[in-house]
């Protein structure tokens, strides 16, 4: 749309991110189950947009929403805010499940780092160590939640399935790495059905 400039106006909400990415895959898809059109802008790892470095100059890192040019930025209160902004129809995480999914997603965001930026063999035991964390959050998480219902949300897809759901290709990929079982049926049989 052209403003009376002549001018094009950017989008209302764009995403700045990766596509492989599991941060930006959970914010892709909370904006899709709430039906928001968006503009995806790709990032490169070793060459950031200015775009990005001003909409996120603490970090530096993606996934930013810009929702008519504000920017939010960590994807954890991506999916907040655009549950907030769009009408609701993505449960809410348990406060119990809270916590634990963040300090996951910190530790995660570590490990990705490792593997992008820095030492593969040493990220490759970061993630051993990460993965023992995780088993036992995950266990919780497929102990106390959703057992009756087809999501860990209940009958639809929830946050729980939006954090955990963004998971599954990196978790393939770790456990190539690694050669741990993550997503092993018999101990996880609703994060397993995600893959």
């Amino acid at each position: 749309m052209a403003s009376a400039g002549g001018e094009k106006q950017a989008p209302a909400v764009r995403v700045l991110g990766l596509r492989a990415s599991p941060f930006v895959i959970r914010v892709l898809i909370a904006l899709k189950l709430k039906g928001v059109e968006y503009e995806f802008v790709e990032e490169v790892v070793s060459k950031k947009s200015e775009l990005l470095l001003t909409s996120n100059p603490v970090h530096k890192k993606v996934p930013v929403l810009l929702h008519h040019g504000k920017p939010i930025s960590e994807s954890l209160n991506i999916i907040q805010y655009i549950d907030e902004v769009n009408p609701s129809y993505i449960p809410t995480c348990p406060n119990a499940f809270g916590p634990t999914l963040r300090r996951q997603d910190i530790g995660g965001i570590q490990v990705m780092r490792g593997v992008m930026e820095g030492n593969k063999d040493e990220a490759a035991g970061q993630m051993a160590t990460a993965l023992e964390h995780l088993e036992s959050a995950l266990a919780l998480v497929e102990s106390r939640h959703g057992k009756e219902h087809g999501y860990f949300g209940g009958d639809g897809i929830g946050y729980l399935d939006i954090v955990l759901g963004s998971y599954v290709g990196w978790f393939r990929a770790m456990e190539k790495i690694t050669g741990n079982g993550i997503l092993d049926e018999a101990k996880f049989p609703r994060l397993h059905s995600l893959s």
